[in-house]
């Protein structure tokens, strides 16, 4: 098997985009043989070199699968179906032999931006805290917006014993706002709007660092590209 550089290696191996392959090991998350590897250009061979990611050995150039869906309220994120009649968001996709899972999770009423893969590694760069990715959600309320609404908003709120801001707060119009927040805890944004008390009618995910939902048709998925898995990271 042919010698790669490193980051192209794990580029192919489906760990993340090539671009934020090369912030994992300036990061000191990638080694080689046990030892931390830093440069992005050293060569590696699957057949004689062993590579991990934050300990996790990465098995080669796997066929990774990578969707964007747009999540319609009413379906649970999970791999393993609670009960016959619960439905779960892999009904949505096509049936595919590799296992495949959320990254991350939206609750049942929530919908919106879900990404859905079987790459694990992938995940944990998405949802690892040092990856400073952005989540934003469009949030509609039976009351109007105020200012004072937007303060509390703001000011954030405890969520799992810690209390969390969101990075923004913009009202859209009278009855919506748009809500940025970079911790992603379980049910933070609807912990804000009942601080605020504010009662939620949808809470949909719109962005996720720089990738946008866009015109996806709620029930509907796409495979993302290379390049939408770059957006993912881009700072924003």
């Amino acid at each position: 098997m042919e010698e790669k550089r490193l980051s192209k290696a794990l580029a192919a191996a489906g760990v993340a985009s090539r671009r934020a392959c090369e912030e994992l090991i300036f990061k000191g998350r990638v080694k080689v043989n046990g030892a931390v590897v830093l440069t992005p250009q050293t060569h590696v061979n699957w057949a004689k070199d062993r590579i991990t990611v934050d300990e996790e050995k990465v098995h080669g150039e796997e066929s990774k699968l990578y969707f964007l869906l747009n999540k319609p309220p009413g379906f649970i994120c999970s791999s393993v179906r609670p009960g016959a009649s619960k439905r779960i968001v892999l009904d949505l996709l096509p049936d595919q032999s590799e296992r495949l899972f959320t990254v991350g999770r939206l609750d049942k009423d929530s919908c919106g931006l879900l990404l859905v893969t079987n790459d694990g590694i992938f995940s944990n760069s998405v949802i690892h805290p040092s990856a400073n990715v952005i989540k934003e959600y469009l949030v509609k309320t039976v009351q109007e917006i105020t200012d004072v609404d937007l303060k509390t908003l703001s000011a954030g709120a405890r969520v799992d014993k810690r209390w969390v801001r969101p990075k923004l707060v913009k009202k859209v119009r009278s009855g919506t706002f748009k809500i940025c927040i970079k911790e992603g805890k379980k049910h933070e944004v609807r912990i804000l709007a009942e601080r605020a008390n504010l009662d939620i009618v949808e809470l949909k995910r719109i962005r996720i660092g720089g990738l946008v939902l866009g015109t996806l048709k709620e029930g509907d998925y796409r495979v993302l590209s290379e390049r939408d898995r770059e957006l993912i990271f881009e700072k924003n």
